[in-house]
This record gives structure tokens, C-alpha cells and sequence, in this order.
């Protein structure tokens, strides 16, 4: 199976797991979606700069949810608890422990939260 796309990542995290923390994710749903959020957040303090309003609390609110689902999702992916996001609070070690957790290649197999999303006819989200 293919990674999943850009577009495919923000309609999955968007509508049908918004706000599912069970399952897995593979690294392209995880990282497509973060691009969609970092981009989502660098518009928004722009404009907010420009019109001088502070947009980014309020409008950023929506995409807090499936960010932290999609990154519990990703860690369970490598066999690891969605706990173990935790580990980004620990100053200056934690972010980078944490993202390099998010790099790891997938468990090849079944693990306790579900089935590897790269097998053989897993559908696309």
C-alpha cells in the first residue's frame, strides 16, 4: 500500500477520527497532518498580526483535537502508549525524544491497538 496523501490525512483527521485516540497511524497521516497544522498556525499569526486581532487561540481550537489524536494514533502505530506523548514536557531532551518517536517506522504486525495500517488491503483511513 501507498502512503497516504496529503488531502487523504486531512480528511481522515478531520472528519471520520477527529476525535478517535484507538487504532494506529502511519507516519504519513501523522506527518501530512502536522504540515496542514503548522501551516494552519503560521497563516493565522500572520493575519492575526496584520489585522492586529488575536485570531489564533480561537481559530487554531478546532485542530488541537485531531492533532493529539493523530499523534496518540502514530505512537500506538510503534507499539508504544499515546502517554508517552508526555515526554515532549520534558525541557529541551523531551521534543526531541518525542519527534524522534514520531519517526520510527511502524510494528510490522498486529499489536494491542489494532492491525499494522500497511497491510494488504487496510484501507485508506
Amino acid at each position: 500500500m501507498t502512503s497516504m496523501s496529503f488531502a487523504d490525512a486531512a480528511r481522515v483527521c478531520l472528519t471520520s477520527k477527529y476525535a478517535t485516540f484507538s487504532g494506529r497511524a502511519r507516519r504519513s497521516e501523522y506527518w501530512w497532518f502536522s504540515l496542514l497544522y503548522v501551516s494552519a498556525t503560521v497563516v493565522l499569526v500572520v493575519v492575526s498580526f496584520a489585522i492586529n486581532a488575536p485570531l489564533l487561540s480561537v481559530l487554531l481550537l478546532p485542530l488541537i483535537v485531531p492533532m493529539l489524536t493523530v499523534s496518540v494514533r502514530r505512537l500506538h502505530d510503534t507499539g508504544k502508549s499515546g502517554w508517552r506523548m508526555l515526554i515532549a514536557l520534558v525541557p529541551v531532551v523531551g521534543p526531541i525524544v518525542y519527534l524522534v518517536g514520531m519517526m520510527v517506522d511502524s510494528a510490522p504486525d498486529a499489536n494491542q491497538y489494532g492491525s499494522s495500517p500497511k497491510a494488504v488491503g487496510h484501507p485508506v483511513g
